[in-house]
């Protein structure tokens, strides 16, 4: 069975729309959907970590199911995980994460709401932290909690082992993660925990903790990892993410530039598209269609549903512009100071000066026409910058 067969299939179910994105459902795939049918409202959650400043189409994957379950009408908690990322979730790191400050965390949230927004309704879903309850807990209680648990459980965790075996330090403190994931759990009666796949071992401390202090039996829904466009982990060190705060054009043209062998699961985890006609494009891949034109239709469908259709017509014509018609758009503007540097200028439209300097020694910027690979110097008013494949603009002096 072909990559896209098995991708579909798995999809083509009784249960089509609530395994679309899923890859595991714990414990039984059949028991949720029992419960689901028994017409029980169920508290339903997903917990993000404020760790970072944006959101990229991965993680909408998570998201995206999120917001099904609001559709099906349960109550949906979207909650911050802002005590959490005090102690910080080495799930899928092969060191200690950095600790953060409570303004680092604050800061890090500002933006995420109005990012998720693009993906969830939030007329209809309670936003939390869970310093509410984590911080009022005492000593005494944690302990408690703790009992429930063992010390080779979490040693045993694949990349807890390895950290161990390099003789790399393992914080006491990370023993506390999965306790405290599992208090978020149990403190809102939670039924249905959704998360990456990296988060099965603290989502599994909420089963115990309902099963031991409720006798209550709870779902662990794990989604699927949505790929960066070069094939690898969406990450922002690698520049293979696709942000939610992209520029519609941008984000058109990066989806041109994912590898074909990601479109179906594209069609599948990053847009809405029915099931009928996402299988209905991969059959026109199979039967030798063009690449190139099942992409635009991906790239516009998802610039549609995170902007609207004006956008994503607009950033067809702005990659028709300058990709295929050799007639490059610069339109964008950047402002900068007088006497700004290149460095400067490239930062502003890429959002980070490390990004900047990468892309800088990667000759992958040009001034007017020609590749520049000196980061001090100086632009111009009206200079015509191009920075990688995608992205142009016009210098404009404040």
């Amino acid at each position: 069975m072909s990559v896209s067969q098995t991708i579909i299939s798995r999809y083509n179910t009784t249960m089509e729309s609530l395994e679309r994105g899923i890859t595991t459902i714990l414990p039984t795939k059949e028991g949720l959907q029992s419960l689901l049918n028994s017409d029980k409202t169920l508290n339903i959650y997903l917990g993000i970590d404020p760790t970072a400043t944006r959101i990229h189409l991965g993680h909408a994957v998570a998201l995206r199911k999120l917001q099904s379950f609001v559709e099906m009408g349960h109550n949906v908690t979207f909650l911050i995980g802002d005590f959490t990322a005090l102690i910080g979730d080495t799930s899928d790191k092969d060191t200690e994460r950095p600790v953060l400050t409570s303004e680092e965390i604050q800061q890090n949230f500002a933006t995420y709401k109005e990012q998720a927004s693009k993906i969830i309704d939030f007329t209809q879903v309670s936003v939390k932290f869970n310093s509410e309850w984590l911080s009022t807990l005492r000593f005494s209680e944690i302990v408690k909690l703790c009992q429930h648990f063992s010390v080779g459980d979490f040693v045993g965790r694949e990349l807890i082992k390895n950290r161990l075996q390099e003789g790399k330090k393992v914080g006491l403190h990370e023993t506390l993660y999965p306790v405290m994931q599992g208090y978020d759990s149990y403190y809102m009666d939670t039924d249905v925990q959704i998360g990456g796949s990296d988060q099965t071992f603290n989502m599994l401390a909420g089963r115990t903790l309902q099963k031991d202090l409720r006798n209550k039996e709870t779902f662990v829904v794990c989604v699927e990892y949505l790929l960066g466009t070069d094939g690898r982990k969406m990450s922002k060190s690698w520049g293979n993410a696709i942000w939610l705060t992209d520029e519609p054009h941008d984000m058109y043209g990066k989806v041109m530039s994912l590898k074909d062998e990601l479109i179906e699961s594209y069609l599948v985890l990053a847009t809405s598209l029915p099931l009928d006609e996402v299988r209905a494009l991969v059959k026109q891949l199979e039967e030798g269609a063009n690449p190139m034109d099942i992409k635009k239709k991906l790239a516009w469908q998802i610039v549609k549903e995170l902007y609207d259709e004006t956008e994503a017509s607009k950033a067809e014509m702005h990659f028709t512009q300058s990709f295929q018609e050799s007639a490059p758009d610069f339109s964008q503007v950047v402002e900068v100071e007088e006497g700004a540097t290149l460095l400067q200028a490239v930062s502003s439209l890429v959002g980070s000066n490390s990004e900047a300097k990468r892309l800088i020694v990667a000759n992958a910027v040009d001034v007017n026409g020609e590749v520049v690979t000196d980061s001090k110097r100086a632009v111009m008013r009206d200079d015509k910058i191009k920075v990688g494949k995608r992205t142009f603009a016009t210098i404009k002096i404040k």
